[in-house]
């Protein structure tokens, strides 16, 4: 039987208001659910959150070394999205990949979360 309702990506942060914006900014979308510790943004095909973990958990959301786990976002113009995060201050680290599907870049959120932000071969 399954019991999987739903899944969603969420990300832990200590400085919630900065990340939130950030996504606001960068998606160009509001959040569907905020308050002071927990926001959510509604995507197509994906439910992205953002939380602030209790005191007491905090040091299991920390890490030393970069993540494995990457927010990948497709897009329609790479150039676009590339000059858009620089307007925003975030710039990209990366020069453009070109990989066997498509063309993408990698570009850090404030908490330096990986964001692939990936254009499919036409």
């Amino acid at each position: 039987m399954a019991f999987t309702v739903e899944a969603f990506v969420a990300l832990a942060s200590q400085q919630i208001e900065g990340q939130v914006s950030f996504y606001r900014d960068f998606l160009s979308i509001e959040t569907t659910v905020c308050s002071k510790t927990y926001a959510e943004f509604g995507l197509p095909g994906l439910r992205l959150a953002i939380f602030t973990p209790k005191a007491d958990h905090a040091a299991q959301f920390v890490s030393s070394v970069g993540s494995p786990m990457s927010v990948c976002v497709e897009v329609s113009d790479l150039e676009g999205a590339i000059a858009h995060l620089t307007t925003l201050g975030h710039a990209s680290l990366d020069a453009i990949m070109h990989t066997s599907h498509g063309r993408e870049v990698y570009a850090y959120d404030p908490d330096g979360n990986r964001l692939i932000l990936h254009q499919a071969e036409k």
